[in-house]
């Protein structure tokens, strides 16, 4: 079975690569040749997740998944939310976001916060969603060079590192990408057991 993961992002597709059953071939959207900008006009992480699934379903016929994660931070009301990769810009650059995340916190003694990812997956006709969330802490200062985003300076609930200073292993247990994409893999495991080709 061939399957796209709607995304450009190598760190994803590695963290992705390992967790779904060894008999799908991920395809990224290099390896299909999609360049265009996917758009993500939705105003929650269910609604970007499903657009770019649908764009990749509809423009190049291939079933195809795909995840928009967020970073809910309580005492920004929730931001960046659904706005996280383009916090700083519509460059998405992610150390411009996570330098302006650090000074809206700035003296901030709540830090509690969330990662929150939301996967569609369009597969033989059908949609399906699979979520998954982190509970943590914004740490003041980054810490570690693994992982990408905001991960040097989330810290995990009951956890003295950052995500930026775990393996990938140990990191896929307890994230929020690593809890949807479980939920992911194992209705795959389903569809390839039942012979769905």
């Amino acid at each position: 079975m061939e399957l796209v993961f709607a995304t450009h992002n190598l760190g994803k597709l590695q963290e992705v690569q390992r967790l779904i059953p060894k008999n799908i071939r991920l395809l990224s959207l290099d390896d299909i040749g999609c360049n265009e900008e996917i758009p993500e006009n939705g105003l929650t992480l269910k609604e970007n997740a499903l657009a770019k699934a649908q764009f990749v379903k509809d423009t190049y016929g291939k079933d195809c998944f795909a995840d928009d994660t967020g970073l809910l931070v309580d005492a920004l009301g929730g931001a960046p939310g659904v706005w996280s990769a383009r916090y700083a810009g519509p460059e998405k650059d992610p150390v411009q976001n996570l330098h302006k995340l650090l000074i809206e916190l700035k003296g901030e003694s709540k830090r509690t916060a969330r990662f929150k990812t939301t996967i569609a997956l369009i597969l033989h006709g059908e949609t399906h969603f699979f979520s998954g969330v982190a509970e943590g802490t914004i740490v003041k200062t980054p810490m570690g060079s693994a992982g990408f985003g905001y991960d040097p300076v989330f810290q995990p609930a009951g956890e003295s590192r950052t995500f930026a200073q775990m393996t990938l292993e140990e990191k896929n247990i307890i994230s929020h990408r690593g809890k949807a994409l479980e939920k992911l893999s194992r209705h795959l495991l389903e569809a390839v057991q039942t012979g769905l080709k």
